[in-house]
């Protein structure tokens, strides 16, 4: 290997290393191997400046500002309040489809944001029976179209900067509507291995709640069994804590003093139990600023407040919320709330101040999934208008009466007109992250290209499977980038994954179609753990889930979507 190649195969193994072992933010690690490679001489200023300016990038950086106006129409909520209704089967089967058809042309986080909170607060079924499947819904559903999921965006981008035609708005759809079809089947027959019992049924998947026993407090001094804290029925004393000290499990006969920190469990519809108790106080709901009416949401894999505490991130002056509980999916939570470091995933039910939903960073670091509304929801006017617009947008680039990117900037100019979105909004809602991952990831890819390691290690794989062929070789970066997508976020996956890609299927001497696709499907097969894509991340927390249960639920889907994919790849997309 050359100097060059040594240090662009170096710089990929820890890129990866940082993905899936450290807490390093993703768009920080490609940009960071990004600068090196410019710095080091490796890709040209004018490369690196047209990475930025990608038209695929700029497409769906554009498509994205226009989901901020599509999130506050009415159809989904609409669409929602008929789905949980029959039998259980009948339901599940009416939310999937419903889902899957919608994440086709819709953002999957919203499309989940919008139906989840309808799903948990329905009473008729046990949500944990219907939470995964609807993530699941989602993602099989972005595989049909290229505006389905960003990842599809994506390696459309990775193409076009290879001065190759860009991919067709259908070009996704015969492969992703069979693998579509198959999951939901699966979804159907494997529903069984889901939990069956309601969330509630579980305390220590229920919310964490503090309290603290007052100075001077009738019950300092008394026993949890003379407090009668015992006694809640929904609400559980799971810890005391006492200074440096945590007491746990708490016993019947153990004497409460002024100052302690009780860490109750369980359903917070039962808050004003304790509120009721003389001499324990609840802080945030203490504050007669913050609204009594709770809003729940989940914290977003790109949130600000990973890696720190409630406490340090002075999270009521950065908000106008206080946290009145938390949740991590099915694992226990230990300590006080304040000091609780947070992760991606965890479900925090806020008490609101006056200007919560003025706040310009609500939307990039939660999921608001339910309570009041941060958005407002479009008059009828705008919502026929929008839809109109949007249909019109699809049907004339799928056509190719436009492109996409030009019919999307005339659509977002309309909604800029009539009020629908505001620049301040769009400022706040630009995606970032996502610009300097993908921009990175193409100089990164160039690099890889331009050093020549990405032929060498090409060559090396065709010798290798030499007597398989090319089939061989797809299969295997079909699977890689299923591995990758499960161990990092599936942006990473494609991006990581598609300079090898596209080396092996010129080395091969075929067409690049059934190995580009093969990345584009692989990095959206997320079914197996939490952590690989936002939408399983919030049901997670919803559901109450362990990994175990994805992995049950995930496994038969991944093993049924990915023999579809490779049994129809090299049909749909002759080699």
């Amino acid at each position: 290997m050359t100097t060059p190649q040594l240090l662009i195969a170096g710089l990929f193994a820890l890129v990866i290393a940082a993905l899936i072992f450290s807490r390093v933010r993703p768009s920080l690690v490609f940009a960071s191997a990004a600068a090196v490679c410019f710095l080091a001489g490796l890709v040209p200023t004018e490369s690196v400046l047209q990475k930025a300016v990608n038209p695929g990038l700029v497409t769906l950086v554009i498509l994205i500002l226009v989901s901020v106006g599509l999130e506050k129409a009415r159809w989904l909520r609409l669409v929602s309040d008929g789905l949980i209704n029959g039998s259980l089967k009948t339901s599940l089967l009416k939310l999937t489809s419903a889902t899957a058809i919608s994440s086709a042309f819709l953002n999957n986080t919203a499309v989940v944001a919008a139906l989840a909170s309808g799903v948990r607060s329905q009473r008729r079924y046990p949500a944990a029976k219907l939470l995964i499947p609807l993530s699941y819904a989602a993602i099989l559903g972005g595989t049909m179209t290229l505006i389905g999921t960003s990842t599809n965006l994506i390696v459309n981008s990775f193409v076009l900067d290879r001065d190759a035609p860009g991919l067709d708005f259908f070009a996704f759809f015969p492969i992703g509507a069979a693998a579509a079809l198959v999951g939901l089947v699966v979804l159907f027959v494997s529903n069984r291995l889901l939990p069956s019992k309601a969330v509630a049924d579980e305390p220590l998947t229920e919310y964490l709640l503090e309290a603290e026993v007052v100075e001077a407090s009738p019950l300092d001094g008394k026993t949890v069994e003379q407090n009668q804290l015992r006694q809640l029925e929904t609400l559980y004393l799971i810890e005391i804590v006492r200074g440096a000290q945590v007491i746990s499990p708490v016993a019947p006969t153990e004497v409460l003093k002024s100052g302690d920190k009780l860490i109750f469990s369980g359903d917070v519809r039962d808050l004003g139990r304790l509120q009721q108790i003389e001499g324990l106080r609840l802080f945030a709901l203490d504050d007669e600023a913050l609204a009594m009416e709770l809003t729940e949401v989940v914290v977003t894999p790109t949130s600000s407040l990973i890696g720190q505490n409630l406490k340090g991130a002075k999270f009521r002056t950065r908000f106008d919320a206080a946290v009145v509980a938390m949740r991590r999916g099915g694992d226990r939570l230990s300590g006080k709330l304040g000091e609780i470091e947070l992760q991606a995933g965890d479900a925090l039910l806020l008490a609101e101040g006056p200007d919560f939903k003025h706040h310009l960073n609500i939307s990039k670091n939660f999921y608001v999934i339910s309570g009041s509304q941060v958005q407002r929801q479009l008059p009828s006017r705008d919502n026929w208008l929008l839809a109109l617009g949007f249909v019109g947008v699809i049907a004339g680039a799928a056509l190719g009466y436009f492109s996409l990117l030009k019919g999307l900037v005339i659509l977002l100019g309309g909604m800029i007109a009539l009020g629908i979105v505001s620049t301040t909004e769009l400022q706040r809602r630009f995606p970032f992250q996502i610009w300097v991952i993908i921009a990175s990831a193409l100089v990164l890819a160039e690099a890889f290209t331009g050093s020549g390691l990405a032929d060498a290690l090409a060559n090396g794989f065709r010798q290798t499977l030499a007597g398989a062929g090319p089939y061989a070789a797809l299969v295997g970066i079909f699977l890689l980038t299923l591995a990758l997508t499960e161990l990092m976020t599936n942006n990473a996956a494609a991006a990581l994954v598609f300079p090898l890609a596209w080396s092996l299927a010129e080395s091969f001497g075929v067409s690049w179609m059934p190995f580009v696709m093969a990345v584009a499907y692989g990095a959206s097969a997320s079914f197996l753990t939490p952590f690989g894509y936002q939408t399983n991340l919030m049901v997670q927390n919803l559901g109450g889930y362990h990994l175990a249960d994805f992995v049950r639920a995930g496994l038969p889907l991944t093993i049924a979507y990915s023999a579809t994919v490779l049994l129809l790849l090299p049909v749909v997309f002759p080699f």
